[in-house]
Parts: structure tokens; sequence; C-alpha cells
């Protein structure tokens, strides 16, 4: 072959390997710029998620600290409001630590991640016992107003309770109980006659008789009278008796002989002070007893 001819060839082998190699460096340049793009795009979308993540745990944070301040509203107890307030500034500060916290810090950020798990299990604790303690006091609470309804009806019924309900010593104290009857309330006015209006009345007269026990011992026996006004204040005689471990004011105190026999019993209280319009109630008292009552209505 002759020699001008291998020597152009070479020439255009030369040019050929030569677009060859920058071809692949062109392309190996495209390929690094790609990969750098995707990886920056990477980086961006995982720093959106993080910022993502770190305001859902600052909402969180918040709410906890907004459950805490609706909690102490819900309780009356001095102990369980020291812990609640305690655990409501702890969650403050971890918001605030969060706030001051960059997303892409993640030793810290997984640091607070685990402290608001742990303070979530507080709070579902807390929530718990108030829960429990709301339902103990609805327990108490309905309680209490099963024993005062039962009371009533005692008291009410008291004269038939049941043999298998008391005691021979209670059914002893109960038939032995003492009695008013026949109870009458009148007003008398200067001459002492019925008074027709509020202003004339001087006087109050109570009438009624002890019912016959022979059950109940005889002896004397200290009677006591409450004259209640419409605003439920008791037109005073000076004196207290005891009833039902507390001292109650009477009116007017009358001590009488009673030997088992209906006995008729006859009280006045002198009017020294300025009556107005309305109900007045009388309740009558004996050995410690409520024993009866009436009521007188008066018109200006």
């Amino acid at each position: 072959m002759p020699r001008f001819l291998v020597k152009h060839m070479n020439k255009k082998t030369i040019i050929i390997i030569a677009v060859a190699i920058i071809a692949l460096l062109l392309g190996g340049m495209a390929y690094l710029i790609f990969s750098l793009n995707e990886s920056n795009e990477q980086n961006k979308q995982m720093l959106e998620l993080a910022e993502m993540d770190k305001r859902e745990m600052e909402n969180e944070y918040a709410d906890f600290a907004r459950q805490y301040n609706e909690m102490k509203t819900q309780i009356n107890n001095d102990s369980l409001m020291a812990q609640l307030e305690q655990e409501q500034q702890r969650t403050q500060e971890l918001l605030e630590e969060l706030q001051r916290t960059k997303a892409q810090d993640a030793a810290e950020i997984t640091r607070l991640k685990k402290e608001l798990a742990s303070m979530r299990q507080v709070l579902k604790s807390f929530v718990a016992e108030i829960d429990s303690l709301n339902r103990l006091n609805e327990q108490l609470t309905s309680e209490n107003a099963d024993l005062k309804q039962q009371r009533a009806v005692q008291q009410q019924q008291i004269s038939s309770l049941s043999e298998e309900k008391e005691s021979l010593s209670d059914k002893v104290a109960i038939a032995s109980q003492l009695d008013a009857t026949g109870i009458y309330v009148t007003v008398l006015n200067k001459k002492g006659k019925a008074a027709k209006k509020v202003a004339d009345v001087k006087k109050f007269q109570i009438g009624f008789n002890i019912a016959r026990n022979v059950t109940a011992a005889a002896g004397n026996r200290s009677i006591y009278v409450r004259i209640l006004k419409p605003t439920n204040e008791v037109l005073s005689g000076g004196g207290t008796f005891n009833y039902e471990n507390r001292n109650l004011e009477y009116s007017i105190r009358k001590d009488i002989e009673y030997n088992g026999e209906e006995t008729p019993v006859t009280v006045y209280w002198d009017v020294n002070e300025m009556l107005i319009a309305g109900l007045y109630r009388v309740q009558i008292f004996a050995d410690g007893k409520n024993i009866g009552g009436g009521s007188i209505n008066f018109e200006k």
C-alpha cells in the first residue's frame, strides 16, 4: 500500500478517536451535572421534610401546654395542680428549645422527639388520673343525693319502717317519741283579739296537744317552739337548744310535766320587732326531736 494512503488513514482515525473522547467527556460531565442537580433536589426535599417534622413537633408541644392549662381548670387539688404547673412549664421550655433548634440538626431534633414521646405518656397519665377523680366525684355526688333522698323518705315513713331494718333499741326510741297534734297558730292584737293585719299583731298564740304515748317515759319535758319569719330568720327568745349535734335558736320554751296521757300546751310570744307580710312557719321540738309544725300567712 502506498505510504500517503497509510498516512491519510491515521489522521482520520485520530479524528474519530478524538471525537469519541470528547463525546465521552461531555456525557460524563452531563451525568455529573445531572447527579449534582438530583442530589441538590433530594437535599432540598429532605430539608423541607425536616422543617415539616419540626413544625409538627412544635404544634404538638404547644397543644400539650394548652391541654395542661385546660386540665388545671378541672381540678381542685393543690398537689395535682402543682404537678400540672411543673409539667406545663417543662413543656414550654422544651418548645422554646425546639424553636431555637435548626431543622437540619438531626441529633437535637432526635433528642427533642424522644422528650416529646415521654411528655405524651406523662400527659396521658394525667388525663387518666383526672378522669378517675372526676368519676369518683360524680359517684360521691350521686351517693350524697341518694342519701339525702333516703333520709327524707325515712323521716316521712319512720313510723312504718320494717322490723329487719331497725334494731330493737331504734324501735323503742321511735315508739317513745313525743308527737304534737292539733297544732294551731293564731295572732292577737293589743286587745287580745284576733289580728287581721300584720301591723296589728302584738302576740303569737300557738296551741297543740302532746299525744298520748304509754311507751314514753313520764316526767318533766322542755318544749321548744321556733317561729320562722318569711326570710327564714327566727323570732328570737334569747336561747338555744341542741338538735342533731348543733344548737338551734328558739322563740319560746315551756317546761311541762308529761305522764303519758294527752297533754294540751299553749304558748305565747310577744312581738318586739316590726313584722313583714308573708308566711310564718312554726316548728315544735322535744327531746331533741322535731315533733310537729304549723304556719300562718299574713297579709299587709
